[in-house]
């Protein structure tokens, strides 16, 4: 039997395309709008109230990730941390109805824009591989080969990922190499890309900092404050990504703490590169079409 044909213009697709219309804007304001000397919390706060003031939900807190961090910075309750002359990371995601949209860009304010440019022309190159019956290998080797042709490591431990209804990482994991074994797309997917170029070897560890967390599982939780902390994260977030800063909870920090000595939420710690180098990032979401691809996320 032959595979039924994919709707692209069913409500689900439609509410992607949503919400990464609205990123798309908010990206762009945000970008334009970060400079030396604002604050982690400022920048972030005002993307994520940007996004509701347009129609959408933040799909996860802003991660601001500086320098050697390729990942999961991010703001927390009264940080008063403020960027310096460094490789800015903004990555921001948008629902609608549990629908989402993923995308990243690299303010640099380092100096180092040939680091910014590889990311980009990686994404560029990747896109243009995309078609319906293409391995996810393939793209990995189109992102690999760009940031290799500017003397740069792609990041192999972090990759692209499928977005699901209420779900930022659902496979295919569409990875920043060249890999013998992928998947295959087809029409209908909804992935985000998102080559990471890095000066340093490539590979990215868990640092300390952690500020973003999801539910993993519900259960009953004796703590009155960590109880009515997993209430907001049911009701509110359910599976997706949130931040401390988010909890309506006195001591949210404690409340955490109880959620995750007991595996109902994790954690996602700061991913970084070694100390001293840097790393560059740029993302974008699409659906397979028949004949390429859909950017939900491009500039309007």
């Amino acid at each position: 039997m032959s595979e039924p044909e994919v709707d692209l213009d069913a409500e689900k697709y439609e509410k992607h395309r949503e919400a990464g219309q609205i990123l798309a804007q908010v990206r762009d304001e945000a970008a334009d709008r970060l400079e030396v000397g604002m604050g982690y919390l400022e920048i972030s706060e005002w993307a994520e109230d940007r996004i509701r003031e347009l129609g959408g939900t933040p799909a996860f807190p802003v991660n601001v990730s500086v320098d050697e961090e390729a990942a999961h910075g991010a703001a927390g309750p009264g940080d008063e941390r403020t960027v310096g002359e460094e490789m800015v990371k903004l990555d921001i995601g948008v629902h609608i109805d549990g629908w989402l949209a993923d995308t990243a860009v690299t303010v640099d304010f380092s100096g180092t824009p040939e680091l910014v440019e590889a990311a980009e022309e990686a994404l560029d190159a990747a896109l243009e591989t995309v078609e319906p019956g293409v391995e996810t290998g393939t793209i990995g080797a189109a992102i690999e080969e760009v940031i290799d042709g500017y003397g740069y490591n792609p990041v192999v431990n972090l990759t692209g990922h499928g977005l699901g209804h209420w779900e930022q990482h659902v496979p295919p994991n569409i990875p920043n190499r060249a890999v013998q074994q992928g998947t295959t797309l087809e029409v209908g997917d909804v992935v985000a890309i998102e080559p990471f170029a890095t000066d340093g070897s490539g590979k990215v560890s868990e640092g300390q900092q952690e500020e973003i967390y999801s539910l993993e599982r519900e259960a009953s939780v004796r703590d009155r404050n960590a109880r009515k902390a997993l209430e907001q994260i049911t009701e509110e977030f359910q599976t997706l990504p949130f931040a401390t800063r988010w909890l309506d909870v006195s001591r949210p920090n404690m409340a955490l703490r109880r959620l995750k000595s007991q595996n109902i939420v994790h954690g996602y710690p700061v991913l970084k590169e070694d100390d001293g180098k840097l790393v560059s990032q740029k993302e974008h979401t699409i659906i397979v079409t028949e004949d390429g691809c859909e950017v939900t996320t491009a500039s309007e």
